[in-house]
């Protein structure tokens, strides 16, 4: 197969690409020149992307006898993930950018691209695994699962890509357990980025001051802390700047009258409000996705309830459920619908991503558009 190996910079994708030389792939190496910024550098070990990196890539092509592409995808990326990013904030919810970037920029302008040169397949440094089956009508069936690295797996984020998309994407680290596994075989392959730093954070917000280019961005908004009851607690400088679950950074200027820390419960964009309340007031078990994307029709069939586990955070534990597509405005399996039926969550914010599981396979996956404790919905 031709395939075109998206090269970060990073050990990770430096191995994938390695890996699909060894697989017998005719294979490209590219980088993605994310930052409008020509001149922007590493701080350590945050962001990603950068001049730095576009160098580390290139040696690493050079290394494997590929040849190495750039291919400025920045104002794509300004255009959709960061463009995202401040509106969802803006609009009192809470976005995941690295969702967004896997499907706007790596699983839909990179792997179009790839597509409208000829390549088959996309193959990237993510640490999930591709599972082939046969289906009933006899075609091999492609399921995204888990990887076996648990701290690492990042099928969450892959979720969004959608099936036609997962047919031609390769992940060659889906079997490795670990990271140090990686290194070792990039080290064993002259690779010098054996020993780079993963990078973390927010790869547009370098510094990792998300708060700091929020107000950049949006501006100054002040408005009002509130409690439950509507009695003003406290002032802030834009709304945006809270999300669900939130406990610190609040500058309230009293205590609570029962002594107990007080959390975000609520974002109003609107009035440019934000209230606060006892920690017990987070918790949920009932929760609405739109845009669902899904990943398992063998499984899933629309208005039909499914045992499951979901999850809504990239790391966080995942925990028993039932789910079923419903209608939604795309279309008639638009929407997911999750009742939990083990404990409940708290802090889930709209804008954040609710994928679905059975066991290490991927279901679905839906953006966060209401969560609520079940019996205020009776």
């Amino acid at each position: 197969m031709r395939v075109l190996a998206a090269m970060s910079g990073g050990v990770d994708s430096a191995v994938a690409a390695a890996l699909a030389v060894e697989a017998g792939h005719d294979v490209v190496g590219v980088h993605m020149a994310l930052s409008r910024n020509r001149q922007q550098f590493r701080t350590g070990s945050r962001g990603c992307c950068s001049i730095e990196d576009a160098g580390d890539a290139r040696r690493a092509a050079d290394v494997l006898g590929i040849p190495y592409y750039v291919w400025d995808l920045s104002e794509r990326f300004e255009d959709t993930v960061v463009a995202d990013f401040l509106s969802e904030y803006e609009a009192g919810r809470t976005p995941n950018p690295c969702v967004r970037c896997n499907e706007h920029i790596k699983f839909e302008a990179l792997l179009d691209k790839a597509t409208a040169l000829g390549f088959d397949a996309v193959a990237t440094g993510h640490y999930a695994r591709v599972v082939e089956t046969p289906g009933a009508d006899g075609a091999v069936r492609r399921e995204l699962h888990r990887s076996p690295n648990d701290a690492k797996d990042q099928s969450y984020v892959l979720a969004v890509m959608g099936p036609e998309r997962l047919a031609r994407s390769i992940f060659p680290l889906g079997d490795f357990a670990s990271k140090d596994e990686v290194r070792a075989e990039a080290e064993r392959r002259g690779l010098s980025v054996s020993a780079k730093p993963d990078s973390y954070d927010i790869c547009f917000v370098a510094d990792g001051d998300t708060q700091g280019f929020l107000r950049e961005r949006l501006g100054s908004r002040p408005g009002a802390v509130v409690d439950t009851d509507g009695t003003v607690l406290g002032e802030h400088d834009g709304s945006y700047g809270y999300t669900v679950g939130q406990r610190k950074g609040l500058g309230l200027g009293r205590p609570a009258a029962d002594g107990q820390p007080r959390y975000v419960l609520e974002v109003q964009p609107t009035t440019n409000t934000v209230v606060v309340g006892p920690a017990e007031l987070l918790s949920i078990d009932e929760i609405l996705g739109h845009n669902a994307v899904w990943l398992a029709d063998d499984v899933v069939r629309a208005g039909e309830w499914v045992e499951a586990e979901v999850q809504v955070r990239a790391h966080g534990a995942p925990v028993p459920a039932r789910v079923r597509a419903v209608p939604g405005a795309g279309g008639p399996r638009d929407a997911m619908e999750v009742e939990l039926t083990g404990r409940p969550l708290r802090g889930v914010a709209a804008g954040q991503s609710v994928v679905a599981y059975r066991g290490t396979r991927v279901l679905g996956q839906a953006t966060v558009e209401r969560a609520r404790r079940r019996e205020r919905s009776a």
